[in-house]
């Protein structure tokens, strides 16, 4: 790595060039660097705002998943199959479905070999069980920190190699020419008060950008607080979008942001709501016409947690239910393990048959849905009480919260973006369409970052990069101008964590699972208008203020970029998939929610891919066909052959 100067506006800001750069610490980061170092890339560095930031290392769930090909006695499975799964979801491009099925075994077997915990039976087998969107047993799972685990073996991999991390540096700006990537600007939370607040270049020609999800547009997320994502960065560098419309949503505790699914559901909580005044009640018989029918569907919520528009006539009328009373009514929900539910006053007979026998086969048909969630899942009681709740002593607050971008950066199948040079691994790429089996968010971390690092190693010219293009350093020069026009207005007072939430609050209230067009429409000109007087209108108390300004500008990109495609397909499309377009027109979902009326689905563009692309002129969309499964001719010698040429020609 070299280190030297660039003059930007009279300025000496600090350089650095390499041959590649990855951009974050997560499962996804460690694992891309992990692999560039092992086939050979060791001019590298890795860029992060905070190592113990970011979704892998802080979120989970009562069993976080791995999905790969199942390898267990127990099923038969395929490749093929396992792509033809992923394919299924609508919208998915053919060939990622294929790598990461054909990828699953290697990442799969990579981390095992790092030390991560999956459990085996007493013959070494790895067993699976079914998860959401899953026709075979492929799911596994270390417990509900699995992706903290990964992240933590990984890391470990990374530091043994000597690979340079970059810590608390925020990229502010991803430099291009001609559609090509240059480097990145930065800034350095460590040094604000230097004199060029922090300012640092990156001069590189390979990018990885493994940044996570948008999680900062929301404010009722499950996301960690530490997850922002950088789609805005990404977007503004030229990157083509794939599906931003497409998210997973599901229930959540909002104190401590976990995902309650699983165990959580199926021990039968009381939902319980708090008015403005402090009355509680039990509101979830209110809307069924038997209590037990309300049961019945709490319990299913546990398999089908993510919200789901085909299930809104069953276990997805929960989530809308606690939408009503929180965002129409006005009032706090929360699920209380304390005390029983209704319906459960004569015992556990009149629940259906798969939650009677579920709880039978557990064991767990015990007096109180605590002692029940302590029999089946004792961790899930002890992670809330590490985090300063104590659900034997109080109830836990709930909302319906985004927890997963299946949209994101278009990535072609080396997992390189529109924009040469720029690839774009984990959340942040847009593999999956509507639908994704549970646990594949993981495997697809691992498999994209593996594919990034072999194609710089094995298809890129393997050398440093020289100067500066003249359009690259424009833009260098327009982004440190702005930091320091920013810098410019200390007002002693900061405005940015005011309209941040007011925007995130507004995507919440009408942009997430329940869309409602006509509020949309005036939330994107609202943010269009943000986003045009940005540097002008924003205070700040002092420099300490500036990443997080920048942190702003980003998210009002991504929301802008996100409503759009909304408001561009989701009339075409109606309902699917995690969400449902609310319209006045619509029809009726329940008879418990008169006066929820919403779009059925139209369209069916589920063998297409919806493409957005940003430019400083505005935003534009189009639909381009799915690229189908490949069919490859397995032939050993031809591959064989294929692969001294392709690969052994580039490590030997």
């Amino acid at each position: 790595m070299e280190q030297t100067t660039i003059q930007i506006g009279g300025r000496a800001l600090p350089c650095y060039a390499l041959e590649a750069l990855v951009i974050g610490t997560g499962c996804a980061g460690y694992n891309a660097a992990d692999w560039l170092a092992d086939l050979g890339v060791t001019d590298i560095a890795i860029l992060t705002e905070g190592i113990h930031m970011g979704t892998s290392r802080n979120t989970g769930s009562d069993k976080q998943t791995y999905y790969k090909l199942s390898i267990a006695s127990d099923g038969s499975d395929s490749v093929l199959e396992m792509a033809q799964t992923l394919f299924a979801g609508q919208c998915v491009n053919g060939d990622a479905a294929l790598i990461e099925a054909a990828c699953s075994v290697q990442s799969f077997m990579k981390l095992v070999n790092l030390g991560v915990a999956f459990p085996t039976n007493r013959y070494g087998e790895f067993v699976g069980y079914k998860t959401d969107h899953d026709p075979r047993q492929r799911a596994t799972s270390a417990g509900p920190l699995t992706s903290k685990f990964m992240t933590e073996a990984l890391e470990n991999a990374v530091r043994k190699k000597g690979i340079r991390i970059f810590d608390g540096m925020q990229v502010i700006a991803v430099l291009t020419d001609q559609n090509r990537a240059q480097g990145v600007l930065c800034i350095d939370h460590a040094h604000l008060e230097d004199g060029l607040h922090g300012l640092r270049v990156f001069r590189c020609e390979k990018l990885i950008a493994a940044t996570g999800g948008p999680a900062g547009v929301y404010q009722n997320s499950v996301y960690p607080a530490s997850q922002t994502g950088a789609l805005g960065l990404l977007l503004e560098a030229g990157a083509q979008a794939a599906n931003l419309q497409e998210w997973q949503y599901g229930l959540a505790s909002t104190r401590f942001r976990w995902n309650v699914s699983g165990t959580y559901q199926q021990v039968l909580p009381r939902y319980i709501s708090m008015d403005p005044q402090g009355n509680q009640r039990e509101f979830l018989p209110a809307y069924f016409a038997h209590a037990t029918d309300a049961l019945n569907m709490v319990f299913l919520k546990g398999y089908q947690w993510p919200f789901d528009f085909a299930k809104v006539g069953g276990s997805s009328i929960i989530d809308l239910i606690v939408h009503h009373e929180i965002f129409t009514k006005g009032n706090r929900v929360f699920m209380d393990f304390r005390t029983n539910p209704t319906g459960l006053e004569r015992g556990f007979a009149a629940l259906n048959d798969e939650a009677y026998h579920y709880l039978e086969n557990s064991n767990a048909l015990l007096a109180t849905p605590f002692q029940r969630l302590e029999k089946m899942n004792a961790d899930a009681i002890a992670l809330y009480r590490a985090h300063g709740i104590d659900l034997a002593g109080e109830p836990l607050e709930v909302s319906v919260c985004a927890q997963h971008h299946n949209g994101g950066v278009a990535v072609d199948a080396h997992w390189q973006s529109s924009v040469a040079g720029l690839y774009v691994c984990g959340e942040a790429a847009g593999t999956f369409g509507v639908y994704r089996p549970g646990g594949s968010a993981l495997n697809a971390t691992q498999v994209g970052a593996m594919r990034c690092a072999q194609h710089i190693a094995w298809h890129t010219p393997r050398q440093a990069p020289g100067a500066f293009t003249a359009a690259a350093v424009a833009q260098l020069e327009s982004a440190a101008e702005r930091v320091f026009r920013l810098a410019a207005r200390k007002t002693g007072q900061s405005n940015i964590v005011a309209r941040r939430t007011a925007a995130q609050a507004a995507m919440s209230a009408c942009a997430s699972h329940l869309r409602h067009l006509g509020q949309m429409r005036p939330l994107l000109a609202a943010l269009q208008d943000q986003l045009a007087h940005f540097t002008e209108e924003t205070q700040i108390a002092g420099n300490q203020d500036i990443p997080q300004a920048l942190k702003s500008r980003e998210l009002l990109i991504a929301q802008i970029a996100l409503l759009s495609a909304m408001l561009e397909l989701l009339p075409v499309t109606g309902s699917r998939g995690g969400a449902v377009v609310v319209d006045d027109a619509g029809e009726q979902v329940s008879d418990a929610l008169p006066d929820l009326r919403i779009l059925p689905p139209k369209a069916d563009c589920s063998g297409q891919v919806f493409r957005t692309n940003y430019t400083p002129a505005g935003i534009t969309h189009q639909f381009a066909p799915v690229r189908p499964i490949p069919e490859d001719d397995n032939w050993f010698e031809n591959v064989w052959n294929d692969y001294k040429t392709r690969v052994r020609a580039n490590i030997s």
